[in-house]
């Protein structure tokens, strides 16, 4: 029997330790080390490294001198460029958020909060592409009864194969896998009309992943999903399942079977208290790509981001609905995250931010009222705290206006995350516009840095943004001075400060402080 030892793992950064420390030696990060027992076993599809053997092959090597030779590396123009082709998983969002579809033989990590539809999305996925492909449903966290309840809820099974950006509701019923602990295929018991679209569709409740390893090796589906990675363990790891050596180990071997064996690989993975993926850091290394379902509790709608993806970009988001047969798409995801603009409230202006490829416009909201402390607090939903403070101090050191002893809250329709800079002009306008209590032109779009000089500086994919506010039926467009952008029906307003754009993006002029109120006037047409 292999000897145990103990060893620290870091859960951050992966790194292992003989003692415990408080603070990572590789991460720097506090309070990072787990303990863990390890043996000496080898993991399913990991060859052992003799060292003694390869150092004699080595010695041997060297003796025999002659022009270098490659033993299995190759050359890149000796390798085919066969075109791969993606597949659809009938739901544009995530085809989008993946880089325009599946790629086959690729590794997807999902991440997200319980509950937040991570299951349900990629059992409709599984569903959809069971009518052209094999697929292979592994779940650790539910029995066949379970499974086949929740599908029955959303459908799978019935019906014909949805279209891309259709409603994204499936249909049909699931049945039970068989009480041995193979994988049976759904279908078999209804049916002729029923069993048609889930023939390719199999079931395995299981959490050995040598159990998991002989099926995938078997049944060789297109696709896999592992529902989730911590709740798979190896029987030679004495570890409890979901430890750092357990997901390690795991995945790596579920990576190494897919690879040979060619196939899609969906795994879910929990997250943290702080929203990181649960596990070592290397379990993000590992697969080709990773993505976030983001969301708010008592909301309807949730967002799939892609924070790494080998074969697309990177911060592309999908939007989804969660109804009561699943998820399902938001073809327009800028009119759910903009506000009314039949109400003209003072404090809100646009904003056409960037998600990855995708403009999406945005209402900010401000609010600025006098302090009932003896220091004022600023508050942010979905904004960056930092940059309303740095965008505070330029108003009041540029500009002239004193916000120093006024609460600040600034807030973006939807809860949808603002980070770029971008979104800058939009707030200095919108904190602007609720400290005079003026309205901005609803029919205007802002876009621009704002500078510690007070002065507006150029952003990425302006014409983009641009088609995106002109599509949706916005009149003018203030934007940085200095960029060429061609005809696209809007009034450009270039602007060189902020000074500026806050001239051109409020109607009435502003008043001082020492003026008494005026009555508010009417917008310009």
């Amino acid at each position: 029997m292999p000897k145990s030892r103990t060893i620290y793992t870091c859960n951050q950064c992966g790194a292992e330790s003989s003692q415990w420390f408080g603070k990572c030696p590789a991460c720097d990060s506090w309070d990072s080390l787990v303990e863990q027992v390890s043996s000496a076993a080898t993991v399913p599809g990991r060859p052992s490294l003799n060292s003694s053997a390869w150092m004699r092959e080595g010695n041997k090597s060297a003796k025999n001198k002659g022009p270098a030779q490659p033993r299995a590396a190759v050359k890149l123009s000796q390798i085919s460029d066969a075109a791969v082709v993606r597949w659809t998983s009938s739901y544009g969002e995530l085809d989008r958020v993946l880089g325009g579809g599946i790629v086959p033989g690729s590794l997807v990590l999902i991440g997200g909060e319980p509950g937040i539809g991570k299951s349900t999305l990629l059992l409709q996925v599984a569903n959809q592409l069971s009518y052209t492909h094999r697929v292979l449903y592994v779940s650790g966290e539910e029995s066949g009864q379970q499974v086949k309840l929740r599908a029955a809820r959303l459908g799978v099974g019935k019906g014909e194969s949805r279209r891309v950006a259709s409603n994204g509701k499936g249909s049909g019923e699931v049945v039970a896998p068989a009480g041995n602990g193979k994988a049976q295929r759904l279908g078999e018991e209804l049916e002729p009309s029923q069993a048609q679209s889930d023939q390719n569709f199999y079931l395995l409740p299981e959490t050995d992943l040598e159990e998991i390893l002989r099926e995938m090796e078997a049944l060789k589906p297109n696709l896999a999903v592992i529902d989730s990675i911590q709740t798979i363990y190896f029987p030679s790891l004495t570890s409890a399942p979901g430890s750092v050596a357990q997901v390690r180990e795991c995945t790596s071997a579920l990576m190494q079977v897919a690879k040979r064996e060619n196939i899609t690989l969906f795994i879910v993975g929990h997250v943290t208290k702080d929203g990181a993926i649960a596990g070592p850091r290397v379990l993000e290394h590992l697969v080709d790509t990773v993505l976030y379902f983001e969301g708010d509790r008592f909301a309807s709608h949730r967002l799939l981001r892609s924070m790494k993806n080998r074969f697309g970009a990177t911060h592309e988001i999908g939007v989804f609905e969660m109804v009561a047969q699943g998820l399902d798409e938001v073809a327009n995801p800028s009119e759910l995250f903009l506000g009314n603009r039949d109400e003209f409230v003072s404090g809100t202006a646009t904003i056409v931010a960037c998600e990855g490829t995708r403009p999406i416009v945005v209402e900010l909201q401000a609010l600025v009222s006098p302090t009932s402390y003896g220091s004022p607090r600023r508050s942010t939903t979905g904004v960056e705290s930092n940059r309303l403070l740095q965008i505070l101090a330029v108003l009041e050191k540029r500009v002239g206006i004193p916000l120093s002893k006024l609460d600040a809250y600034v807030a973006s329709a939807g809860g949808l995350g603002v980070e770029e800079p971008a979104a800058d002009l939009g707030i200095a306008v919108a904190v602007v516009a609720s400290f005079r209590d003026r309205r901005v032109d609803p029919r205007t779009v802002l876009i621009g840095e704002v500078g510690l000089g007070g002065q507006v500086r150029a952003v990425s994919q302006l014409e983009l943004r641009l088609k995106e506010a002109a599509k949706l039926g916005f009149k003018r467009a203030i934007v940085p001075k200095g960029q060429s952008l061609p005809d696209m029906g809007l009034t450009i307003i270039p602007v060189s400060r902020v000074l500026d754009a806050i001239i051109a993006a409020i109607p009435a002029q502003l008043r001082s402080e020492t003026e008494e109120p005026e009555e508010e006037m009417e917008l310009e047409e």
